[in-house]
């Protein structure tokens, strides 16, 4: 009896001790530290067009630190987008400057889950300037690409796949947005009295000199919307022969331009 009592505690304490040994490995494994953003990006192999460019900019290091970041990444086919020689040309020493300026534009310095980034109009990024985040159906934008996947994460972070790549706004495409700002806001200062003392047609005609100004410094390529609100307006606004109502289409145009510029 006391051999099977014996027996029956060896058996005991061998299976307590398997038991505890597997909730160790357990714990371990829960423990293990997960993949970094870059180390996902690598072993994904839909960045490599990514992670070549943030080689060439130096801010593999950073982008392996603790973080939290939020990172869009855009896979190959979006920079597949870019006009031909883009790449190349962003990967040289010379365009390293702006190659960081792209760069960081894709990365928010904070944790922001898809949820989180649908309840907001904009996030600022670690460039500096601000992205647009909006809904489309069941679909996240940010600017003007569609986030593919969203919520992976990350030891340091979170990583949401999108299908464009995104460009912030050029030194000199800023310059031209507080110009054709400043343009449309002295024409409005100046047309507002004439129009409510009765002169619609002065204010028609100097609403339309605005709208030319505007078209002769924002390309289509600098500020598209802008250039084709305001393009509009005027084919609109010369084919109206009441003054009454070519004042009122180009006021309109106007606010829409400004409403977007804020």
């Amino acid at each position: 009896m006391n051999n099977q009592l014996k027996i029956n505690l060896n058996t005991m304490n061998k299976k307590i001790l398997s038991f505890i040994s597997f909730l160790a490995l357990g714990a371990v494994a829960t423990a293990a530290p997960k993949k970094d953003i870059v180390d996902i990006a690598v072993e994904a192999g839909s960045f490599k067009t990514l992670v070549a460019a943030v080689q060439a900019a130096d801010l593999v290091d950073t982008l392996k630190s603790d973080g939290p970041f939020t990172v869009f990444a855009p896979t190959d086919e979006a920079f597949a987008k870019l006009p031909k020689g883009t790449v190349e040309t962003l990967l040289k020493p010379e365009n390293k400057k702006m190659l960081v300026d792209i760069l960081t534009y894709h990365v928010i310095g904070d944790k922001v889950k898809a949820k989180k980034a649908a309840k907001l109009d904009s996030a600022k990024t670690v460039n500096g300037q601000e992205i647009q985040i909006s809904k489309a159906g069941d679909s996240l934008k940010i600017n003007q690409s569609t986030v593919l996947k969203a919520d992976i994460k990350a030891s340091n972070g979170i990583i949401h796949v999108i299908d464009t790549v995104l460009l912030p706004e050029t030194k000199k495409a800023a310059s031209t947005s507080a110009k054709t700002k400043h343009i449309l806001e002295n024409a409005i200062h100046k047309g507002v009295p004439l129009f409510n003392t009765g002169h619609h047609e002065m204010t028609a005609k100097l609403y339309m000199k605005a709208g030319m100004d505007v078209l002769q410094q924002c390309s289509s390529s600098r500020c598209p919307e802008a250039s084709k609100m305001i393009s509009m307006a005027l084919k609109h606004a010369s084919a109206e022969h009441c003054n009454t109502s070519r004042a009122w289409i180009m006021r309109k145009a106007f606010d829409k331009v400004l409403a977007s510029a804020n």
